[in-house]
């Protein structure tokens, strides 16, 4: 099947090389695959660089956000299967192979997803990323398991079949930033399975984490996708745009506000002490009660 590959970019010129690279090589010049890059106003040197790539495809996109480039590259495209990558991510090895043949294999299968992987965070951070994937890969498998329905996806690192994204109206350009992946999982949803596996990871920037905190960035994904899920809107629609300068080794880990990243921090963990507490207490009253 015809593979298209769509890419948003906006002010990327640290990180859209290593990302068309990485593509490059997992198609290894097949004619059945297309890239497209859609700029949405970038101001650097994103659209020259990009340029330099014969076989990649430059579009722009005026009107900011996210969405409505993926839209735009989108109603460009001609694959029957459209890989929606964010431009600061580096695809590993095997992500098209692996993503080729579990779609192949399952035809109920309307999208597939997997996580990001931070390649510029500190080790800790990682741990408490992958801690955070846990958690919502639990309630994901919880929610399947009761309604027969998936509302996981990640934003960036996704691939789907063409027509279930026309069968829906395609992307929600309406949602410039948080809540969009949400939309899309409920959506696609409604008419088809949606699989979010962690054997399709991809390697990203944690450039975003790195600047506002990995607490902050929880809370403020967590809330948005709930209340996306729940209201169909993000509970917030402001934004930072955070950016890496041209050819940066990585971000550096130093929140802008850090009180606010330990209180977040420190009211997680009472949360989850709270929880695994009240799991004691069950186990421990419903061994008294065993004992009766």
């Amino acid at each position: 099947m015809k593979l298209s590959f769509v890419i948003p970019a906006y002010n990327e010129e640290g990180c859209i090389v290593r990302c068309l690279d990485s593509i490059i090589r997992e198609i290894d010049g097949r004619p059945d695959a297309e890239i497209i890059v859609v700029d949405n106003n970038s101001t650097d040197t994103t659209c020259k660089l990009v340029a330099r790539y014969q076989s990649v495809k430059l579009l722009h996109e005026p009107q900011k956000g996210a969405n409505r480039a993926r839209q735009t590259g989108f109603e460009a495209s001609q694959g029957e299967l459209v890989a929606f990558i964010d431009a600061d991510t580096e695809m590993p090895r095997g992500w098209v192979a692996r993503a080729e043949s579990t779609l192949l294999k399952n035809p109920d299968v309307l999208c597939l997803s997997g996580p990001f992987r931070f390649y510029d965070l500190p080790v800790w951070t990682t741990l408490l990323v992958r801690t955070f994937y846990l958690i919502a890969y639990v309630i994901y498998s919880v929610s399947n398991f009761l309604f027969q329905k998936t509302t996981v996806i990640q934003g960036g690192n996704y691939i789907l079949r063409r027509w279930a994204l026309e069968k829906i109206g395609g992307q929600n350009v309406a949602l410039a930033f948080y809540g969009d992946d949400t939309d899309l999982a409920v959506r696609l949803s409604k008419i088809g399975k949606v699989k979010f596996t962690f054997r399709l990871p991809i390697d990203t920037s944690g450039r975003r984490l790195a600047k506002e905190g990995v607490f902050v960035m929880a809370a403020k994904y967590g809330i948005n996708n709930l209340w996306t899920a729940l209201f169909k809107k993000p509970f917030t629609t402001g934004y930072k745009e955070i950016r890496l300068a041209n050819n940066a080794p990585k971000a550096s880990y130093e929140p802008e506000s850090a009180a606010k990243e330990w209180a977040i921090g420190v009211s997680a963990l009472l949360v989850f002490l709270a929880i695994l507490a009240g799991i004691a207490y069950l186990i421990y009253v419903a061994y008294r009660h065993s004992l009766y």
